[in-house]
């Protein structure tokens, strides 16, 4: 973060006379105390403890200056009315003064695997720097904006929505120039009420999107009244704009063609929404001129963020698709759907664990119900059900399927069978299995999959 004491107050509007203070070169910003280093900036935010209450340690641990809502005595201060507003200023101000091009992804689903691939792909021919983890809020996409690198040219920033207005500032923070919308789910119903709801704040990602800006959305009539009418707007599927030809699945990758590229592209992951996730990267990367050489290349050699849908080995040998990180109706059927056209291993089964999606309001026992669709005897040999919402789905199940291939276990306010569930499903894996483990991340699904791992 190339910025001046004097230069960080003159933007953010300090209220104090900040010229009393030498005007210093800022290393960095930071909101943890403990991650202060010598010449950073302090953002005292407030959180479960007030950040007000570290200043000093902040300042013992070598920063030059903070940020306040109060006076401080005896260090380098600057005076706001709300830190975190000063913050978000101050990012989008240092956007506009590095001049970076901003690509900004939202989505119910494959925000995240969809940010990595336009990041892998750029990286190939630009200075590139993306969101790490999922600082993809308020907090995290400022952050990711005062820590690029000085020599980033293109950034690729991933937006997050808990509520409606969410992605609507942090697209004015970030002004992207290219905006991604990848699927609008029913992820974090409960606070939006419906699915109407739930596009419009993914389409408020427009509100930043500069005025020779591009839109990449999907084709779902759902988002449609949100178009904005004097933006270049792109639509992927099929007979849109573009689209996906040709695809092949197998365990461990895909291939497909699309209309804007000559080849066949090459992907070492599985499931055909990570195609969709692809075709969507390589219109970006074909937007900013990458050639599609770099493209193929850098899909072959693609590396995605840990815990998202991935292949792992049990101990026992059998074969664990572990999707434990976030889920939702759209995303749990999407998985099943390639899990079932997976073909099974010599003398092996398939095995599924479903557990409860969180977060999907009044309607939740309805759209946990939904997935029945997505579930055949035909392809799936058990299954394995574990919360309380989903409750429902496993009586329909068990309508469904020969007796003794669907098994519940409960997680409600009087009782949680998790230990009950990892016993069953260590007991009845076998070596030349495939199980998949799908749900919320709260639903500690990740907990099993290392346990399978290393039992």
């Amino acid at each position: 973060m190339k910025l001046r004491l004097h230069e960080v107050a003159k933007v953010v509007g300090a209220k104090n006379d900040i010229t009393e203070f030498e005007d210093v070169d800022l290393s960095q910003i930071e909101f943890d105390s403990r991650k202060i280093t010598v010449g950073d900036l302090f953002l005292p935010l407030k959180g479960a403890r007030d950040g007000h209450d570290f200043i000093e340690i902040a300042f013992e641990n070598g920063a030059l200056a903070t940020f306040s809502e109060k006076v401080v005595e005896g260090h380098p201060y600057i005076l706001v009315d709300d830190c975190l507003t000063a913050f978000q200023t101050l990012a989008s101000y240092y956007i506009e003064r590095s001049r970076v091009d901003v690509i900004a992804v939202t989505g119910s689903n494959g925000k995240t695997t969809t940010k990595d691939m336009i990041a892998q792909l750029l990286a190939t021919t630009y200075n590139t720097y993306k969101t790490q983890g999922n600082y993809n809020n308020e907090i995290g996409l400022p952050y990711t904006v005062l820590h690029m690198p000085d020599n980033t040219e293109k950034l690729v920033l991933e937006m997050g929505q808990d509520h409606l207005g969410d992605i609507k500032l942090l697209s004015e923070i970030a002004r992207p120039h290219i905006g991604v919308v990848t699927l609008v789910a029913e992820a974090h119903l409960e606070f939006f009420g419906s699915r109407d709801k739930i596009a419009e704040g993914k389409m408020q990602i427009t509100d930043g999107i500069d005025s020779d800006g591009i839109l990449i959305a999907p084709a779902d009539v759902i988002i449609n009244p949100y178009l904005p009418e004097n933006q270049t707007t792109i639509r992927f599927g099929a007979d849109e704009d573009i689209f996906i030809t040709e695809l092949q699945e197998a365990k461990e990758s895909l291939s497909f063609k699309t209309n804007f590229l000559e080849e066949s592209v090459f992907l070492p992951i599985t499931g055909k929404y990570n195609a969709t996730n692809a075709m969507v990267a390589a219109y970006v990367a074909k937007l900013l001129m990458v050639t599609d050489q770099d493209i193929y290349q850098a899909f072959r050699n693609l590396e995605l963020t840990k815990n998202r849908t991935e292949w792992k080995k049990a101990a026992n040998g059998a074969d664990i698709l572990s999707d434990v990180y976030n889920a939702n109706p759209t995303a749990m059927k999407l998985i099943l759907e390639t899990f079932s056209s997976i073909p099974k291993n010599e003398g092996g089964r398939k095995l599924a664990v479903l557990a409860d999606m969180k977060e999907l309001g009044d309607a939740s026992i309805a759209l946990h119900e939904s997935v029945i669709e997505s579930l055949s005897p035909e392809s799936l040999d058990m299954l394995f059900f574990y919360g309380d919402d989903i409750r429902s789905l496993s009586d329909l199940a068990i309508e469904k399927f020969p007796e003794n291939q669907v098994f519940f276990f409960e997680k409600s306010a009087d009782k949680d069978d998790f230990e009950a569930l990892s016993e069953a499903i260590l007991d009845n894996l076998e070596k030349n299995d495939q199980i998949l483990l799908k749900g919320s991340n709260s639903m500690k699904l990740a907990n099993i999959v290392a346990s399978l791992e290393t039992n």
